[in-house]
């Protein structure tokens, strides 16, 4: 027999609240306030931060991807903000790789190493 709950899911989560916006869907707490973000470990890596130019999926237009940084999302949004006001071009944070819109590399890699990373040109 039914409950007379339509939809009702066992282990659903809430993803949107009204009276919240978005909601973590692991602790379901609204995403300002969210706990996991807080927990997680900073990803591991090697100590090297690489550059890396892309074109694909992007109808010809190149990308600068910066992988390997090893600082939490906050970090993460300053520090492109920053390098985006260097390159004087726009761009993103996308799962902890930061892209620059252009090829700025060159740039890019005199930054970061003044700021103390040790940084590798990957790819072509």
């Amino acid at each position: 027999m039914s409950t007379g709950k339509i939809g009702h899911n066992k282990g659903a989560s809430l993803v949107y609240s009204t009276e919240f916006g978005k909601m973590c869907p692991d602790c379901n707490k609204p995403t300002a306030k969210c706990i996991c973000q807080k927990k997680q470990a900073l990803p591991k890596n090697d100590g090297i931060v690489r550059l890396l130019r892309e074109t694909k999926g992007r109808k010809g237009k190149g990308v600068t991807l910066i992988t390997g940084l090893p600082l939490d999302n906050e970090d993460l949004k300053k520090l492109a903000k920053s390098l985006k006001q260097k390159c004087g071009s726009g761009g993103s944070l996308k799962n902890g790789v930061i892209e620059i819109q252009g090829d700025h590399r060159d740039v890019l890699e005199k930054e970061l190493d003044g700021l103390g990373y040790k940084v590798k040109r990957a790819g072509g």
